[in-house]
């Protein structure tokens, strides 16, 4: 079957000249037929010269780019592209390490592979797939993992329901499409973590905090630390290691209860941790001078630009509340995982929250996402966290 053919309105080509993964529905000059969402596309520039190919979806995105070859995107062509991935996981080292168990497979478009997500969880692959196209090559997708993978692949589990674009009227299910599996204890860089893909927020778990929660080993010794947003409580089986005190701070029940079985999972029945299932900014109003190091992992404010402003706000708020309630010679370890909000605007958010305390802040570090987590050069918006390590006097 011909594929549909879209050609750009002129000079709107640079930017996939530039090899960018995204067009936008603004430079299209005409569509030569009626894609439905999920086709897979031809582009073309305004003088008829073919430029890539990709999946079709109506909205602002309108095609994300597979390829900038005039290719076939079949099974064949998906399976080298999922097998690249795992053979630079391999090589970074993630692959058969005996520390860390819990990976992304797969990165959408730091993978090539805009619109599907793959994490591992020892021994279960849990796929999420944010457009029409990637998943209806789900099955497909089992397929070519347990194919690659082999014996140490005990399950493929599809969590698309809530991730496929709800103006496509595609209805997705969770389900397993191989294998199958309950909850499973996963290792992180020797810590253990109950994984509930069923229940748990995006897949899971939150892996591209992995090399930040490491970081913070080296500023949580003797320190009475608090973790708000706590969710799974990662970051406080990490700080429990070598602090005095950790306090976890989710406003969710189950958030609290997973966070105090991790817990309990890396040291038993330990008193030196406590979580309060409180609103973040409620609990911050009164903490005066109780805790030398705070981390602050909001779930993303801001889905888009529309609400960017209010998001940048929300930001600030939050840090300036920490900033004036921290211990003098305390530690802030905060972040933003908003696609939207770029690591300018959010430092000069905590920039505006210091100003207005008028406490002296130091950065000691910019963080961002794990290499599992690729950021492709060509697409600046894939790399989506961003954080700071700041020292306030």
């Amino acid at each position: 079957m011909q594929k549909v053919k879209i050609v750009l309105k002129s000079g709107k080509d640079q930017s996939v000249r530039r090899y960018h993964p995204w067009i936008f529905s603004g430079a299209i000059k005409k569509i030569y037929g009626k894609p439905s969402e999920g086709d897979v596309v031809n582009v073309y520039d305004n003088k008829d010269e073919f430029l890539a190919t990709g999946h079709y979806q109506p909205g602002s995105i309108a095609v994300r780019i597979l390829s900038f070859s005039e290719i076939e995107p079949d099974i064949n062509f998906f399976r080298e592209r999922i097998k690249n991935a795992i053979n630079y996981r391999r090589a970074i080292g993630l692959v058969n390490n005996s520390q860390t168990n819990v990976y992304r497979l797969v990165h959408a478009e730091g993978d090539d592979l805009p619109g599907l997500i793959i994490d591992y969880y020892n021994g279960v692959a849990v796929m999420q797939m944010h457009s029409v196209g990637m998943y209806r090559m789900r099955n497909e997708f089992a397929a070519i993992l347990k194919d690659i993978c082999g014996e140490r692949l005990k399950a493929v589990y599809d969590k698309s329901e809530g991730t496929i674009p709800y103006m496509s009227g595609v209805s997705g299910k969770n389900e397993f499409l191989y294998g199958n599996s309950g909850p499973v204890i996963v290792s992180e860089n020797g810590f253990r973590f109950k994984i509930d893909w069923t229940i748990g927020q995006k897949t899971g778990f939150f892996i591209d905090q992995r090399d930040n929660r490491k970081l913070l080993l080296e500023y949580s010794e003797g320190k009475r630390v608090l973790n708000m947003f706590g969710y799974t409580g990662a970051f406080s089986v990490y700080a429990m290691k070598n602090a005095v005190l950790v306090h976890t701070v989710d406003s969710s029940a189950s958030a609290t209860e997973l966070a105090n079985e991790n817990i309990r999972l890396n040291y038993g029945e330990e008193h030196m941790h406590e979580a309060f299932q409180v609103d973040a900014f409620d609990f911050l109003n009164d903490i005066k001078g109780k805790y030398d190091l705070i981390i602050l992992d909001p779930p993303a404010f801001a889905k888009h630009n529309k609400v960017l402003s209010n998001a940048l706000q929300g930001y600030k708020r939050l840090n300036m509340k920490a900033i004036e309630q921290i211990r003098p010679g305390g530690i802030i370890f905060t972040f933003s995982c908003s696609q939207v909000v770029t690591k300018e605007n959010f430092r000069k958010s905590v920039f505006a929250a210091a100003a207005n305390t008028g406490r002296k802040v130091r950065i000691l570090h910019q963080m961002s996402q794990p290499p599992d987590h690729p950021v492709n050069i060509y697409h600046p918006e894939s790399e989506y966290l961003k954080g700071l390590v700041i020292y306030v006097e």
